[in-house]
């Protein structure tokens, strides 16, 4: 079974993710054993940012990384589990709420594709970066 970041490279939808994560030198964490459960925003989430905002975050490692951490949960959590909980707490180290009232609903995004098996975790599928704070 692939990892979390052969996933994403091998998926069009998250060019931009995959991007990132190789700019924040994230790829060889993603790539280990974890478990990770890894909130994914595509291409068309990034695009909602302001304009400008993903240059300056690949200029910024620092904040990027940050960023990119905060969709990032240790542990492998399907919907099913994360339904029972209000919040995770991010790799980040900042929690990350949960909402699951109308839709699956993770901060200030909807989920639109849930439990994509990894070998080291699993991804949730995301409309929106979310921000932390």
């Amino acid at each position: 079974m692939p990892d979390i970041v052969d996933i994403a490279v091998n998926n069009e939808g998250f060019s931009t993710l995959v991007a990132a994560v190789t700019a924040a030198d994230l790829v060889a964490t993603l790539k280990s054993p974890g478990p990770f459960t890894v909130f994914a925003p595509t291409d068309a989430a990034f695009a909602k940012l302001p304009p400008g905002t993903i240059t300056t975050l690949l200029q910024n490692i620092p904040q990027l990384t940050r960023i990119l951490c905060y969709h990032v949960v240790p542990g492998k959590y399907t919907q099913a589990d994360l339904a029972k909980l209000s919040t995770v707490n991010s790799v980040e180290g900042s929690p990350i709420s949960l909402d699951f009232t109308e839709a699956f609903e993770v901060k200030n995004a909807t989920v639109v594709g849930a439990d994509i098996e990894a070998d080291n975790g699993i991804i949730h599928v995301i409309d929106n970066v979310i921000l932390m704070g």
